[in-house]
């Protein structure tokens, strides 16, 4: 299991792998319809950006490069960066309400420090505006919102331990809901707001697990001999796209990896390939990345050098 220090150490250079990364890596922005397995490129340059969003209209992706996010059509035409006002160091842990209606990002807030990192969720209208803090504590590490609007769900470091919290997006109130020794990360409301999807490194792997959004229930989903990472469920509430390395990765979910994406099935228990493997991890399919209709899904890969 990967030490404490190590995963603070990952944790802190979220922030500044995009920048490190930025003019030595050619990006490919990849739509991939979940049945057919047909993809296409709609945008590809020499710089790194990270983590597809898709809108809830479907007209737009957003991605997000040197700490700010920009808006790329359907068709791969570049619309400018979304106005997330003092919120210019956002990692790539952002995302869209169910309804479409809020942009919720994690921002690199300088005005505060802990050993984990500086990360702070704050929420603001989904075309840009004035950003609201909804997490006073840090390290926090947005993944998903309720249907309703009224929880978000992240993975923060408290008292020396990786978790999933919840904090109401109103009342400044945070709930722990797992306690698991080793990292827990990457937790996502399926749609109908029954269940909270999440990765976990409680057995010294790390693999796709759910609970109740109190945080009971807590059962295991994969098993493999993957490295399972970031669950998101699908619109039909029985799909649920994940990134998978092939190595162990000792806890940690790095950049510049052999992965693939897989597609589990809650109803049956199985997962199938979605994409070959590729070069790619962090940045490729960090956050909830659905089309609205549930027949796609947007991934970023990467040239390897």
């Amino acid at each position: 299991m990967k030490t404490l220090t190590l995963l603070v150490v990952t944790m802190s250079l979220f922030a500044t792998v995009a920048a490190q990364h930025n003019d030595s890596f050619t990006s490919e922005l990849v739509l991939l319809n979940v049945e057919t397995g047909k993809e296409k490129i709609i945008l590809r340059e020499k710089r790194h950006f990270e983590a597809p969003n898709w809108s809830r209209d479907g007209s737009y992706l957003i991605i997000n490069a040197g700490g700010l996010l920009e808006k790329v059509s359907v068709n791969g035409k570049k619309e400018g960066v979304i106005n997330t006002g003092f919120a210019n160091n956002c990692n790539n842990d952002h995302g869209l309400s169910l309804d479409g209606r809020w942009l919720i990002v994690s921002h690199n807030d300088d005005r505060v420090s802990s050993p984990g990192g500086n990360s702070r969720i704050f929420i603001l209208p989904a075309q840009g505006g004035v950003p609201r803090l909804i997490t006073s504590n840090n390290p926090s590490y947005w993944h998903g919102i309720s249907p309703d609007n009224e929880w978000v769900v992240y993975c923060a470091m408290r008292n020396g331990e990786w978790d999933v919290w919840k904090a109401h997006t109103i009342r400044d109130e945070e709930v722990q809901l797992t306690d698991a020794k080793g990292l827990d990360d990457g937790p996502e409301y399926s749609y109908d707001g029954q269940w909270i999807y999440f990765n976990s490194h409680r057995t010294g792997r790390m693999h796709i697990y759910r609970m109740r959004p109190d945080g009971s229930e807590q059962e295991q989903l994969t098993s493999d001999e993957y490295d399972n990472w970031f669950p998101h469920p699908g619109p039909d509430n029985r799909s649920v796209v994940y990134i998978s390395y092939l190595e162990d990765q000792q806890g940690g979910h790095p950049f510049g990896k052999d992965v693939k994406i897989r597609l589990l099935d809650i109803e049956s228990g199985e997962s199938r390939d979605l994409t070959p493997v590729f070069y790619g991890g962090q940045g490729s399919l960090n956050v909830h990345s659905w089309s609205p209709d549930g027949r796609q899904i947007a991934y970023v890969r990467y040239e390897r050098p």
